[in-house]
């Protein structure tokens, strides 16, 4: 498939296509025009780099870790250097908190909902208006509104 396809099917901007491929994340076919011709399994490729990007690793990172993430796996020990380590360390670290504070919010934004539907106020409840849960509660509006 050519990059325009690529970039429709990932929603990735052609440009950044191209920074993949001068940072050497992915790399494409050239056809004897010298256009771009990228493989299939480029889609979820491309979809991967997103995601580790978006997880807040660096390219030169997701370089030394994509082989870890095909299938046949393909690691390459020689590459790990005590910096590398460190910083994936560092990542999984900040991963580890970013899905325990999503899980938190989840679990917070779950029992709020949960309690709003086991409300028996019925419609309107919570709005504020007359007759609702805030006259209930015994909060009185001033007069004149």
């Amino acid at each position: 498939m050519r990059i325009g396809e690529l970039s429709e099917r990932t929603g990735t901007p052609r440009r950044l296509l191209r920074y993949y491929e001068e940072q050497g994340l992915i790399v494409a076919a050239r056809t004897p025009n010298g256009y771009r011709d990228y493989d299939d399994r480029f889609v979820d490729r491309v979809l991967q780099i997103r995601g580790l990007l978006d997880a807040g690793l660096p390219t030169r990172i997701i370089k030394q870790i994509l082989p870890c993430l095909d299938k046949p796996r393909t690691i390459y020990f020689p590459d790990a250097t005590p910096e590398m380590i460190s910083t994936l360390e560092h990542e999984r670290d900040r991963m580890t908190d970013r899905i325990a504070c999503l899980i938190r919010n989840r679990d917070a934004i779950g029992a709020y909902l949960d309690a709003v539907l086991s409300y028996d106020g019925g419609p309107g409840a919570g709005s504020g208006a007359p007759g609702t849960d805030r006259e209930r509660a015994g909060h009185e509006e001033p007069a004149g509104r």
